[in-house]
């Protein structure tokens, strides 16, 4: 894999981490435990399931680590739409955070369709 690819996709995961920290400080505080905690969860899961497979270095931990990431995603992206039905999230940071997770996921899939 290119590095540059690899620091283009980092970039974003970054980006995309640290939005659903900011976004989820703003929840109702009855989600602490429930949604604020979920989504924070998932969202680090993608980037944390990336790293430490690129970190091995072995196509078959890599495939499976990446596969984890991408479901993750995916978790992220329903809890993107859910919370902006609940009008926890705002239409500003509803579309930041789609705008994210679409080309993370397609990185994502790049990367699996190669394995």
């Amino acid at each position: 894999m290119e590095k540059n690819f690899h620091l283009d996709l980092t970039k974003y995961l970054k980006k995309f981490t640290h939005k659903v920290y900011d976004v989820t400080d703003h929840f109702p505080k009855s989600e602490v435990f429930g949604l604020t905690s979920q989504f924070r969860r998932a969202a680090i899961s993608v980037a944390l399931n990336y790293s430490e497979g690129y970190a091995r270095q072995r196509p078959a931990v890599f495939k499976n680590l990446v596969e984890t990431s991408y479901g993750s995603l995916k978790e992220c992206q329903y809890l993107t739409e859910f919370c902006y039905e609940r009008n926890y999230l705002t239409k500003d940071n509803f579309s930041v955070l789609m705008e994210l997770i679409n080309p993370i996921g397609a990185m994502l899939w790049g990367i699996l369709k190669k394995l």
